[in-house]
């Protein structure tokens, strides 16, 4: 993943840091350290400030990712798979790898982060309760109380991509029976409370309050731009709906010999044909596919030495689909392999090629048409 880094691996879900949470790490830390504890805890030493802010802020992206996998045990509860979980510079985010299959199952999927921090919420006020006499302890336990408490109301707005949205949406769905209209009214929601984020956002900034007005102007956009991008890709689902890989992939076989230097496979094909993955013949016969995710693994100094037989990929080791896949079920295979394309089989022999720019035309074709 660009921008991102791996740190760990939960109930099999691959747990990210992307580049921003950084910068977020270090200015909660410094904010919690100048400001928020020395005004509400002022016998304590810069030092200790300090630490505790470093201590609050991490215990706070532990919260976060707490609240990502409370969406992430309810989704693997419903058999969805759940392809990653990322912190970053607005939060976190667990990547679904289907949307749920019933209203159910997406209001309870969608309720877990909220129910999560506010039972963190609680959990720390009690803490409160327990240690209010020891500043250094007291101080973390009431901001981690606040700032869970926060983290659920702020979730709960119905907007989507929000979890209030995404409740919202459930409640639709299951009143009218139709994903697709549920998605567009939680969009249209969403996009309302992202514009709301952007105009109290920018009337902050003109009333002097500059930081905290384009934080929310920052929060505005991100919303927007998820409401959007969500209810275009409900739309694209619902399109291509029944559909089999044989109806849109491309039929032309791309071939290179397998004696064929890497090298010259990229001068001829790749850059001249823009295709990602070529299948490799030797004595007419089909043997196996290779793909440019398996030339960049080579040096280049070596692509003018190394045969395309040398790097390529046997039929039996390849990732592909059979053409009467289901469309939706051969793209989200070849989102789990990081594919852009795949190979399409049929009766255990190499056929074509299915990829995404292919789905994309073709849905965009079947919406102008109103197919």
């Amino acid at each position: 993943m660009n921008g991102n880094i791996k740190i760990t691996k939960i109930w099999g879900i691959p747990v990210y840091i992307n580049y921003s949470w950084f910068l977020v790490f270090f200015l909660t830390t410094w904010s919690l350290a100048r400001g928020y504890f020395p005004n509400e805890y002022p016998v304590l030493s810069s030092t200790v400030y300090l630490i505790m802010g470093a201590i609050t802020s991490l215990l706070f992206f532990a919260s976060v990712l707490a609240h990502e996998f409370g969406h992430a045990f309810l989704a693997l509860r419903d058999r969805i798979p759940v392809k990653s979980i990322t912190l970053f510079i607005f939060g976190g985010v667990a990547q679904i790898s289907q949307e749920p299959r019933s209203p159910g199952s997406e209001f309870r999927i969608a309720i877990a982060g909220p129910l999560t921090s506010l039972a963190l919420a609680g959990f720390f006020g009690g803490l409160y309760l327990l240690d209010q006499s020891v500043p250094f302890l007291a101080a973390p336990s009431r901001y981690l109380m606040r700032i869970n408490l926060i983290l659920a109301l702020f979730n709960l707005i119905p907007g989507f991509p929000l979890d209030g949205g995404r409740v919202f949406r459930a409640l639709v769905w299951k009143l009218t029976g139709s994903l697709q209209k549920a998605t567009h009214l939680a969009s249209m929601a969403g996009q309302l409370v992202a514009f709301g984020f952007i105009g109290f956002g920018i009337y902050m900034v003109i009333s002097g309050q500059f930081f905290n007005g384009l934080w929310l102007v920052f929060i505005g956009w991100f919303l927007q731009n998820a409401a959007s991008s969500a209810y275009l890709q409900v739309n694209i689902q619902q399109a291509l709906a029944g559909l089999k890989v044989s109806q849109v992939m491309n039929r032309d076989l791309s071939t290179v010999d397998y004696l064929t230097p890497v090298s010259q496979l990229v001068e001829e094909k790749v850059v001249g044909l823009n295709q990602q993955i070529f299948f490799v013949e030797r004595n007419g016969e089909i043997v196996g596919n290779i793909s440019i995710q398996d030339i960049l693994k080579l040096n280049r100094s070596k692509w003018r030495f190394t045969t395309v037989q040398q790097i390529m990929r046997p039929n039996q080791n390849t990732t592909n689909v059979d053409a009467e896949t289901d469309l939706m079920t051969a793209l989200q295979t070849m989102e789990r392999a990081q594919l852009n394309q795949i190979s399409v089989f049929e009766s255990g022999n190499p056929i074509g090629i299915l990829s995404r720019d292919q789905v994309i035309k073709y849905a965009r074709m079947r919406a102008e048409l109103g197919l």
